[in-house]
């Protein structure tokens, strides 16, 4: 399918052949028919992509001030690589359009297949995945060119309800773009009197035209023609919709409106604003986010959870909702503001009017979707290598900056095939990484007669189901950790792993590091328990961030796992039973402050203390050994010391690299893997039990293999 994208490091656009989307549980695929350019959303989003990288971090300090504190965690080269993994991506263009479902997720209820509906937050594709409650059914008699309209008018409408208008009232728009007419239009579908003022006549003539009073920006002279619209008051309401790094707008809003008015900014506009204006009118200064409630929602959004109409009257989807409403009706017209119509594929023409050049107003692109549902991309030759050929199940931040590295430096270079759930990311990924193949879904991978090694890098919920039928389809895996977040996923994946002539890996890399390696050697030889104390300062995740949903299992089955495999593999004896607790703030297996004590068959002990609220200039991990009458420190894996002797090692050393050159060699001998595996699940074994230790507070004895 074709996909519109642009480079984040270097603005340009282009149109991709990608395959065709796969929907998750509350997410619908919508077969395109038309979309509609956002001009101030998109030429903003086009200039920073354009942007040198000084003037980028200049746009966004806060992204910056990210950067340094990840550099102190974590080191400049680590921090350099993730940076450059981000900036090194295509980004999909487009939130607003039409089309027909296709398909739908299990958990979604508002819409059926062959249904039209109205998209949002979606893009410029022939194929869109979208959030169920932002495919939105369209009413019969609405065109697909008009009901493309509906998320830019929901924005506007979302401004105009931050402004509390209502029939009678005088509301003033600054900036007669898109985003200015339908906000114009909106307002005097509810009964709103409405001023536009604008710099180009043309727009102002349009709204004029329309039913509104058009006036072109000429200072005072407008000012006066505004306040006497409004009967010497002023407007009971002034929505910004101008897109322009100048506070102008704004100051001229403060007189235009009456006392006590309210101020709504939609469009990106700037705010250097002085106090007088707003103190001398006690004026509100509002802003509105996007589409309305719901927006950057993740429950409402992700996981499909509606808000309570009870509460929450005007959540994005019903604004949506509302506005084709009001197409259907008749109280409202949209067809007039198109001007320019293309088909996708000639979307750089588009966007060139969007910059300049050409009078341009709604700007559509038009569709004619046909992917297969199973589509697999051709995107470069077939390769001849002695390394097996790697599937690879997930193109995240963590497969580009780490994991593919470490891939290469460990001999693992024919990437026959790239899967990911939106195909875009794959896309990327494979032309950046000499990938052949790319799909959206792990079964045409997985029938591949040439991925030898499937390597799972997903997020952690799929991670069994996919390790479970990569190894049914007799295929060797790779599956990062965790490699399970419930014992009858694990239950699966060593059913499927004993029945298949596959071998089996889990990503536990920090066992294979040059620093482990030495404290085992140190230690080896010696008689006696080893007490071992793992401190972690892992720094707080954002409210957003996909460890914090649920169904991921949180950071105890998701990271702490990776401490518990280093002490396993130092203490070399099986642990007997663990006992965790947590801070007791959050949902119980999403608490981000844990102490997982471990104790082993041979009388060694092992605490990993794990703590989300340390300063960021503290290193992320410690491991201090002792025992045998010897000591052992790593200290970030950057230094070791033995018994208080430092073993210099360059750079950091966290074992990614030499953990898949143990992969590969394994395959390429034909050596016993099995102890490699049986490890693995025993650590998996001892974080579900420390997962259940922190649920019942009581500790619990690791079941054997």
């Amino acid at each position: 399918m074709k996909q519109v994208v642009q480079s984040v490091a270097r603005g340009d656009l282009r149109v991709l052949d990608v395959p065709r989307p796969v929907p998750g549980p509350a997410e619908v695929l919508v077969a395109t028919s038309r979309t509609v350019l956002s001009p101030g959303t998109e030429r903003a989003v086009r200039r920073l992509a354009s942007a040198s990288l000084l003037q980028k971090a200049r746009a966004r300090p806060d992204l910056v001030r990210q950067v340094a504190r990840k550099a102190r965690a974590e080191g400049v080269a680590a921090t350099m690589r993730s940076v450059r993994s981000r900036l090194d991506e295509d980004m999909p263009l487009g939130y607003s359009g039409c089309g027909v479902v296709v398909e739908v997720g299990e958990a979604v209820e508002n819409v059926t297949v062959g249904q039209r509906v109205a998209t949002g937050s979606a893009g410029h594709a022939d194929y869109q995945l979208v959030p169920a409650h932002l495919a939105v059914p369209v009413p019969e008699g609405v065109s697909d060119e008009d009901a493309a309209f509906a998320t830019v008018a929901a924005i506007a409408l979302h401004g105009l309800r931050q402004a509390d208008v209502g029939p009678g009232s005088r509301v003033c728009v600054v900036g007669l773009g898109l985003l200015g007419q339908l906000t114009a239009r909106l307002a005097m579908a509810a009964g709103c009197s409405v001023a536009g003022i604008d710099l180009d006549p043309w727009n102002a003539d349009l709204l004029t035209a329309s039913g509104g009073l058009g006036l072109v920006e000429s200072g005072a002279d407008t000012t006066e023609r505004v306040l006497s619209w409004s009967h010497g008051r002023g407007a009971d309401a002034v929505v910004l919709t101008a897109a322009t790094p100048s506070s102008e707008p704004v100051r001229r809003a403060t007189e235009l409106a009456r006392d006590r008015a309210a101020l709504v900014v939609v469009g990106d506009v700037g705010l250097d604003l002085q106090r007088t204006p707003f103190y001398d009118k006690e004026l509100r200064l509002l802003f509105a986010r996007s589409y309305g409630p719901g927006r950057y929602d993740r429950a409402y959004e992700e996981w499909g959870v509606d808000l309570p109409v009870g509460y929450v009257r005007w959540t994005e989807g019903r604004n949506l909702e509302a506005f084709l409403d009001l197409v259907a009706a008749g109280r409202m017209g949209v067809a007039d503001l198109v001007t320019h119509t293309f088909p996708v594929e000639e979307a750089a023409a588009a966007y060139a009017l969007v910059e300049g050049g050409e009078r341009s107003l709604g700007i559509q692109l038009t569709y004619t979707p046909d992917a297969p549902r199973h589509e697999v991309v051709d995107v470069a030759p077939k390769r001849v290598s002695a390394s097996p050929g790697v599937g690879l199940i997930g193109a995240g931040a963590y497969a580009k900056a780490t994991l593919l590295p470490a891939m290469k430096m460990a001999g693992l270079d024919r990437l026959v095939a790239v899967a990911s759930a939106s195909g875009l990311s794959a896309r990327h990924l494979a032309e950046r990484h000499g990938g052949e193949h790319v799909m959206s879904d792990a079964e045409p991978l997985l029938a591949l007669p040439d991925v030898d090694l499937v390597v799972v890098a997903t997020r952690h919920d799929s991670h069994a189901d996919l390790a479970a039928r990569a190894l049914r389809a007799g295929k060797h895996v790779f599956c990062e950790k965790p490699l399970a977040l419930s014992e009858d996923e694990l239950s699966s994946v060593v059913d499927a792993w004993r029945a298949s002539p596959g071998a089996l890996f889990v990503g536990f890399n920090r066992r294979y590091s040059v620093p482990v390696r030495l404290v085992r050697d140190h230690l080896a030889g010696g008689a006696g328990p080893l007490v071992m104390t793992y401190r972690v300062n892992a720094g707080r995740l954002g409210d957003k961030h996909w460890y914090k949903d649920r169904r991921q299992g949180g950071r105890l089955l998701g990271e702490v796992c990776h401490f518990v495999d280093t002490c396993n593999v130092i203490a070399g004896a099986p642990v007997e039973s663990v006992l965790t607790f947590g801070s007791g703030v959050g949902e119980a297996l999403l608490q981000e402050d844990l102490v997982v004590s471990l104790r082993y068959a041979d009388g060694s002990l092992a605490t990993v203390t794990y703590a989300s609220g340390g300063h960021s200039s503290t290193p992320k991990e410690r491991l201090e050994v002792l025992g045998r009458s010897r000591s052992a420190v790593i200290d970030d894996f950057r230094r070791t010391l033995l018994d208080g002797h430092e073993s210099k090692a360059a750079g950091q050393d966290k074992g990614h690299a030499a953990c898949l050159a143990e992969v590969r060699r394994l395959l390429a001998t034909g050596e016993d893997s099995r102890p490699t595996t049986e490890a693995a699940l025993h650590t998996t074994r001892v974080t579900l039990a420390a997962a259940e230790s922190l649920l019942t507070g009581a500790p619990v004895r690791v079941a054997s293999g």
